[in-house]
């Protein structure tokens, strides 16, 4: 069976060549099972009643998911890769690189008791974590004998140069729908307030699809000839006088963003205690917090702390609505944020979309069960570059 929309009131799956709403078969005037087209217009218009509600302020957050464009069953390898592909490719690399070690003597040197490949198929072993691995790894450094040191620091120096060429591609409007969606979403925000897109990716995708549709983004810098990250740019907005002697009204520009990358950024470098947005091409050690399970730690620290602040701030607001995309709530604590500002903020509504909407971690269990608690969440099959946009757009009174 695959769920394609599940509310508290209503769920519609699709089984055995039917389409049902809440187990029931659904039929047209004939008597004949619904269409794909009919059958997507009922979800349209619960999707309709859910986010058209004038809410005061609208959230996004972009997972992982939001840069993989699927090919068939299958992911493109020119944009976003899972995690447990980048574990594949690092697999791959440092074996046939001699001034490395392979990722098995690297788990054997820190204790990582997991094999990494499957015996059999010499693929990675699905059991296998690169986030908590990674971990492990930093872990031990301090304890590696002196004369591995050298060739266990270019293994790591490897592995994480890895990381960042891996999650470096450029927009293309033929595969990615970015711009559709910031361009749909941002139609539903009232000014003066900003739609604001949240972000754990490193990429570049997101400004560079407001660039191409004209938006604005606010990022946290400022806009100096090098900007330089100062969080109280998320506050600002760009007005301008109305030219009428009775009146002192502004005229707040439109189609602006504010952008929030939760994890850092290609394109964001450490230089004389500060920090700085620059091409990304000339960034030599971009901010980044890698993939590993001591992300909370990092998070404390300049300028991710500031950003984690603000999204909480956004979170409490009242009457705002939060879409995430390809954000699978394995990340424990962005997702512990969201559940704890649900069961504070009684206004707050949550529209989770991903490829699969029923999937097995505990957060989205947890997120499973406050729904059926009558708490404002509901999911949608659904992803950033198939379908999504499709969903957002339209909106129906019935």
């Amino acid at each position: 069976m695959i769920e394609y929309f599940k509310s508290v009131n209503n769920k519609y799956t699709y089984d055995n060549d039917k389409y049902l709403k809440n187990g029931t078969p659904l039929m047209d005037e004939d008597g004949n099972i619904i269409n794909d087209a009919s059958f997507k217009l009922l979800i349209k218009k619960e999707m309709s009643h859910f986010i058209h509600k004038n809410y005061d302020n609208i959230i996004v957050l972009a997972g992982a998911g939001a840069s993989v464009v699927l090919n068939g069953n299958n992911i493109c390898e020119k944009f976003g890769k899972t995690v447990s592909m980048l574990a594949e490719l690092i697999n791959k690399e440092l074996k046939m690189d001699s001034n490395c070690f392979t990722l098995q003597e690297l788990a054997d040197f820190c204790k990582y008791n997991v094999p990494v490949e499957e015996v059999e198929e010499s693929k990675i072993n699905p059991k296998f974590n690169l986030e908590d691995f990674l971990s492990d790894l930093l872990s031990f450094e301090k304890y590696v004998a002196e004369g591995d040191y050298p060739k266990y620091e270019v293994s790591k120096n490897k592995i994480f140069d890895l990381i960042i060429s891996n999650t470096s591609y450029d927009y293309d409007e033929s595969y990615l729908k970015h711009s559709a969606f910031i361009n749909t979403v941002s139609h539903l925000v009232k000014t003066p307030s900003k739609l604001s897109i949240v972000t754990t990716n490193y990429d570049t995708l997101i400004e560079d699809a407001a660039d191409s549709i004209g938006f604005t983004v606010i990022d946290g810098f400022t806009f100096a000839h090098r900007p330089q990250f100062d969080s109280d740019m998320f506050e600002w907005n760009l007005v301008k006088d109305i030219e009428n002697i009775k009146t002192r009204e502004l005229e707040y520009k439109k189609n602006i963003i504010n952008l929030l990358k939760l994890h850092g950024s290609l394109t964001w470098e450490r230089s004389d205690k500060h920090i700085f947005r620059k091409e990304k091409n000339n960034v030599k050690n971009p901010i980044m917090i890698f993939p590993s399970s001591n992300k909370y730690m990092q998070s404390y620290q300049e300028p991710y702390f500031e950003l984690f602040i603000k999204f909480q701030e956004l979170l409490k607001r009242s009457n705002t609505l939060l879409i995430t995309t390809g954000f699978s709530f394995a990340d424990n604590h962005i997702s512990q944020m969201i559940i704890q500002a649900i069961l504070h903020n009684k206004s707050l509504a949550l529209l989770i979309s991903d490829y699969n909407i029923n999937q097995e971690n505990e957060n989205w269990i947890r997120l499973q069960d406050l729904m059926q608690h009558n708490y404002q969440i509901a999911f949608l099959k659904a992803t950033m570059n198939s379908d999504l946009v499709d969903y957002l757009g339209e909106h129906y009174d019935d």
